[in-house]
């Protein structure tokens, strides 16, 4: 296990966000603004950097890691901070950014895990 929280708080337009195929995840976002659109999550640790192939369980849905941002890894371990982005996509936009592939979106609710094997 390279990384694993549990979904403490979903912000109001967090999942309109997610509709659009984005999910913020955050430890602790003091920035009112950006808290709005996020899935806030307890304190993790990232044991390992995430790579390409990985994958990432969001409640009872899993996922493939197909592209990872530069500053992905070091945001995840510093803030618990990344966009996951939901597309088969080997390039990301955003450096953030980890492009996940699977079928349909998660359903994330309080409580949920989310992790990286």
């Amino acid at each position: 296990m390279k990384y694993k929280v549990e979904i403490t708080n979903i912000g109001p337009m967090a999942n309109d966000l997610l509709t659009a195929g984005d999910m913020i995840i955050f430890e602790q976002c003091e920035m009112e603004a950006l808290a709005e659109v996020c899935y806030m999550h307890t304190k993790g640790e990232l044991k390992e950097p995430v790579a390409v192939g990985d994958r990432v369980k969001i409640g009872g849905k899993t996922y493939v890691v197909a592209a990872v941002g530069d500053e992905a890894q070091h945001t995840l371990k510093t803030l618990g901070h990344c966009t996951l982005k939901f597309i088969d996509n080997p390039e990301v936009e955003l450096p953030g950014q980890i492009n996940l592939k699977g079928d349909g979106l998660p359903e994330p609710v309080i409580g949920d895990i989310i992790s990286i094997e």
